[in-house]
Formats: structure tokens, C-alpha cells, sequence
């Protein structure tokens, strides 16, 4: 019949598995865990016939099987794997394996404590570091909303200020503070960016309903120029930060990331969109207002250094990169050897760095400490943390060809620390023969310019 078969089957699985439960328990389990009964026979006669059933199992048991029936010897732990007996089956271990299994075991313990001993001890040091950070900003953020916001005037060059910024900003007051030291040459106004946003929304609607009507009297450029700059921002939104994924469409700061680069296509469009805008404007986005982040931002962009390379002027670019080389023999001579020898030139890697301010190639957070400065200081930081980076890894640097150097200095070691950066871009000296970076760059311009008045070929 099926189902007393079945039945045996159960009961012997159980069986094996698990001594200590009775066999008419383990038969009970069997009939409910398939939910199978007796097709044919009224209660009484299965009854009898099952309890006779389960009296012959229990008869044929080994006196050996009905003391070890009781018996657990499912391993709880590696404790019962090398401390229990081998099974009644089996030959006794010998006292001396027994012996060498214990003090391997309890070696395995030993070591097993020691390393939570030094995982609780790690947790707890990087906790009180951590109290220490937050209790830091919290003592800082204090300092700039009590103290130096409300002065700012009169505080923001004072030694003091100076250092709290070189220490980084909290970032409840860095909106704040960028703004204040970016400013607004520009006087742009909250009104005036809606005004730039509504002509951006029109030219979009315009170009994809693929009209004629789009407007051509800001620069002349045609309307495949400003749907190929249309698509650009889109591409580049797209890759802004991927691995935030607040910024790619769906995202909360998709659209404001979009109003933004489009609002300032409108502004300037003799600018227009140029890649690497993306990430700047998205940083301001993190800590700004939508409004007060298209002020900084385009009042950022119209500094001499940004309007230079996002205007693509090649002359002062290449005065820009004479500069850099000159502070870069002066502080790692050695290197700048190598990348000579390599045929490396700064343009490789200072483009990058300088259109995103190296939003893209360092971590975001360490990104936002370097703008820190850099609204302080202004551009003359920017190649001076070119030159800590470069410093930070010059043996490294040192060792590697152009393909390598190129890829390395593309895209920077994620877990890199920031006081060890900082603190190489402290050792950096910006002086060369008594001259500072703003009378080098000058100097070079002027020989430029001297440069071109003398050929007349240059000027075509």
C-alpha cells in the first residue's frame, strides 16, 4: 500500500538523522509532514494495526541503539565536532590525539578572542575618533555662525579664520561661506536667473518640437550647435557622480542640476556648455539653494583661471601651464624629469583637474575641503594642490611609463586621506626666486604679449 511505504521511509529518515526522538513521535511527524492518512479502514483498525507496527520496530532494536537513543549528536558548535567522543561505531580516539585535538582547539579559541579583543579595541578607537570630528565641526560650526559670519568683513582675513578654513568647513555653514567668498561681481540676481531659466525652458521646447524659432541672436549659433549643446548637458548629467545617483534622471537634483547648466547656456552663451560644468555645478548644488547656486556658480565660472579654460583660450592656457611647471621644478625636480623623459606635459592632467576643480578625481568629500581653500586662496590653489597630489605620490610616480602615469593621475586612489594630502599640499612652496605665483603668471603673460607684437605671424 502507498502509504504505509511512505510512512516506513519517513520514519527511517528520521531515524538517521536524529536518534534522540522516539520512533512513534518520528512517526507522527511522517504522516503530518505530507499530509497523508490512510486511504481505506475505519480509526480502529489503523490504529491497531500501526501501534502493532510500531511494537515490532521497537523490538528489533539493538541494545546498543535503545541507550544511545536518547542521545543528541547533531554538532552544535566546533566545540562538539573536537571535544565529543567518535560515535559508538567507531574506534576511540587515542589519548594522545585526543589530547593534541584539545590544545588545537583551544588554541582556535585563543586566537578567535585575541582578534575580537583587537576588532572590539579598533571599533572602539575609531568611535572616540569619530566623537572627536563631530564634536570639532559641531564646536566650529558653532564659531563661523556665532562669531564670523555675522562679522565677516572684518574677520574673514584674520590669521585665525584663515586656519579654521585650511582645517576645513563644516557643512552646515559651507554654502555660506562659498558665497561670501566667491561673491557676486556679477550682480546677478535671484529674478535674473528665473528670467535665464524661462528662456532655456522655451529654447528646449523649441528644439524638441524641432522648430526654426529657436532664438539666434545671442551668439549666432545655429540650431544644431544648441541641440548638440543641449545634448551634451544630458549626456553629462547622466555621468555626474553616478555612484550618488541623485543627479541622473529620476533623481531629486536631476532637474536643478539641468535648470542650472541650462540657465547659464542662456547667460552666457557666448560660453555656452562645456563638459566638466556639470560637476561644479552639482557641488554647489549639495550645499546651496537653487538660486544662490547659479549666482556662485556663474560668478565662479567668470573667474580668470575658469574663463580661460572653458573658453578653451589656448595662449593663456599654455601661460597657465608654463606657470605650473615653473613651481613644479622648483618643489619636485626629479619628477618633473621623469615626466619630461616620458614626454608627459601638464595639459594631460591639470585640464582634467581644472574643469571640475577636482570634483571628478578626488573623493567628493576631500573635493569640498580643496574648494574650501580654494575660495580662500583662489587659483593659485589649485596648482598648488596639483603639485601635493604630485608630491604625495612621486615614488610612485617616479616608477611608472606615460600609459600608467596618465591612467594614475586620471583617476586618483579613492581611499585617499586627506590630512596626508593637505599635508603635502602644505609642504608646497609657491615662491620662485622671491617671485609669487600671481608675478610669475604676469611675467609670463606680459613675455607673451611681447611675444605676439613682435611676430606677426602668431597673429593669424
Amino acid at each position: 500500500m502507498a502509504a504505509p511505504s511512505l510512512l516506513l521511509i519517513v520514519d527511517r529518515n528520521i531515524f538517521a538523522r536524529k536518534k534522540s526522538v522516539s520512533v512513534e513521535k518520528a512517526d507522527d511527524l511522517g504522516w503530518n509532514l505530507f499530509n497523508r492518512f490512510p486511504q481505506q479502514g475505519n480509526p480502529r483498525t489503523v490504529s491497531k494495526e500501526y501501534e502493532e507496527r510500531i511494537g515490532r520496530a521497537s523490538k528489533s532494536l539493538s541494545p546498543k541503539q535503545n541507550v544511545r537513543k536518547s542521545l543528541n549528536f547533531e554538532p552544535l558548535s566546533t566545540t562538539a565536532l573536537i571535544l565529543e567522543d567518535r560515535p559508538a561505531n567507531l574506534p576511540a580516539k587515542p589519548a594522545e590525539e585526543a589530547q593534541k585535538h584539545r590544545l588545537e582547539y583551544e588554541e582556535m579559541v585563543a586566537q578567535a578572542k585575541r582578534r575580537e579583543f583587537k576588532d572590539a579595541q579598533r571599533r572602539k578607537k575609531q568611535l572616540e575618533e569619530r566623537c572627536k570630528v563631530e564634536e570639532s565641526i559641531g564646536n566650529a560650526a558653532l564659531t563661523w555662525n556665532t562669531e564670523i559670519l555675522p562679522n565677516w568683513e572684518s574677520m574673514c582675513c584674520s590669521r585665525r579664520v584663515r586656519d579654521m578654513w585650511w582645517q576645513g568647513i563644516p557643512p552646515s555653514v559651507r554654502g555660506r561661506v562659498w558665497s561670501l567668498a566667491i561673491g557676486n561681481e556679477l550682480n546677478i540676481t535671484h529674478d535674473l536667473y528665473d528670467i535665464c531659466l524661462s528662456r532655456a525652458k522655451d529654447r528646449w521646447k523649441s528644439l524638441s518640437m524641432g522648430t526654426q524659432e529657436a532664438e539666434n541672436e545671442d551668439s549666432g549659433l545655429s540650431v544644431a550647435d544648441r541641440e548638440a549643446s543641449l545634448e551634451s548637458i544630458k549626456l553629462d548629467i547622466s555621468r555626474t557622480f553616478p555612484n550618488l545617483c541623485i543627479f541622473q534622471k529620476g533623481g531629486p537634483y536631476h532637474d536643478m542640476l539641468h535648470s542650472i547648466l541650462g540657465a547659464y547656456t542662456c547667460y552666457r552663451p557666448d560660453v555656452g556648455y562645456v563638459q566638466g560644468m556639470s560637476f561644479i555645478a552639482a557641488v554647489l548644488i549639495l550645499n546651496l539653494d537653487t538660486a544662490d547656486a547659479f549666482i556662485a556658480f556663474s560668478n565662479l565660472l567668470n573667474k580668470p583661471c575658469q574663463m580661460a579654460f572653458f573658453r578653451v583660450d589656448h595662449g593663456l592656457m599654455l601661460t597657465y601651464f608654463a606657470a605650473f611647471e615653473v613651481f613644479f621644478e622648483e618643489n619636485l625636480p626629479k619628477l618633473l624629469s621623469h615626466f619630461k623623459k616620458n614626454n608627459l606635459t601638464p595639459d594631460i592632467y591639470l585640464i582634467d583637474w581644472i574643469f571640475t576643480l577636482y570634483s571628478k578625481s578626488l573623493p567628493l568629500d576631500l573635493a569640498c575641503r580643496v574648494w574650501d581653500v580654494f575660495c580662500r586662496d583662489g587659483e593659485e590653489f589649485l596648482f598648488r594642490t596639483a603639485l601635493g597630489i604630485l608630491r604625495l605620490f612621486e615614488d610612485i610616480l617616479t616608477r611608472m611609463d606615460f600609459i600608467h602615469i596618465a591612467q594614475f593621475l586620471t583617476k586618483l586612489p579613492e581611499d585617499l586621506n586627506s590630512e596626508d594630502l593637505f599635508a603635502s599640499i602644505a609642504a608646497i612652496q609657491m615662491q620662485s626666486r622671491n617671485k609669487k605665483w600671481s608675478q610669475v603668471l604676469s611675467a609670463l603673460q606680459k613675455d607673451n604679449r611681447d611675444m605676439e607684437n613682435r611676430s606677426p605671424s602668431l597673429k593669424r
